[in-house]
């Protein structure tokens, strides 16, 4: 069992990424660890993660093109 201070700062749990979803099209996310924001294509947003936690809403996310 790893604890949170087994964890690399700034990651995201793979299981909790493997059932996340966007709140606006119910779509699939990408994780982008480099900028550490998970990737809605058909939303056209990213949505930040701050200290291992997705912040999954829509007017905390940076529209992408």
């Amino acid at each position: 069992m790893t604890t949170p201070s087994d964890r690399f700062e700034g990651t995201v749990d793979p299981k909790l990424l493997e059932i996340l979803v966007c709140p606006v099209t119910k779509g699939s996310l990408e994780f982008d660890s480099e900028r550490q924001e998970l990737i809605s294509r058909s939303a056209k947003l990213a949505y930040p993660i701050r200290d291992g936690i997705p912040i999954m809403l829509p007017e905390e996310a940076r529209k992408i093109d």
